[in-house]
């Protein structure tokens, strides 16, 4: 199937077999390997991107789901040299251990500011339970999510 989707602000045209999930066309066919695969099942959220502004676990969507859609990758989210905000709070705030988990944190804690801006603690902890870390007690990721609130 012949599918067009807008990918970080540039249209992307490709043909794609009807069972392909979006995570793997991004990643294969885009080459656009910031965005993971952690478990094939919505589990971790490791695969979250935005779709039409929503977060989506791109492990649930298949691609032709996609066509005339458009997708926001952690790779989009920078302006050039200057990261997004969000990007910026996890570095300032050491938001990360290992990395694996950080685009769909970065990806669903943005969906999360956008529908609650001055989220409490207890806020963005509920907001993020469909994402996991294997690395941390999670302290620092809300350090980053709440920091980059205030900006």
């Amino acid at each position: 199937m012949k599918i067009t989707v807008t990918v970080n602000g540039k249209t992307r045209e490709g043909d794609v077999e009807a069972r392909t999930l979006l995570v793997q066309w991004v990643r294969e066919s885009l080459g656009l390997t910031g965005t993971n695969i952690g478990c094939d099942t919505s589990s971790c959220g490791a695969c979250t991107v935005h779709v039409d502004g929503e977060s989506v676990k791109s492990c649930t969507m298949l691609a032709v789901q996609a066509d005339g859609c458009s997708v926001t990758t952690i790779e989009g989210l920078a302006n050039g040299d200057t990261l997004h905000p969000m990007q910026q709070a996890f570095m300032d705030n050491h938001g990360l251990q290992c990395g694996y988990c950080t685009p769909g944190m970065v990806m669903a804690a943005i969906s999360l500011l956008q529908e609650n801006p001055s989220p409490t603690e207890e806020d963005v902890r509920i907001g993020l339970e469909g994402n996991l870390c294997r690395c941390t007690g999670y302290h620092n990721i809300v350090k980053s999510v709440l920091a980059a609130a205030g900006k």
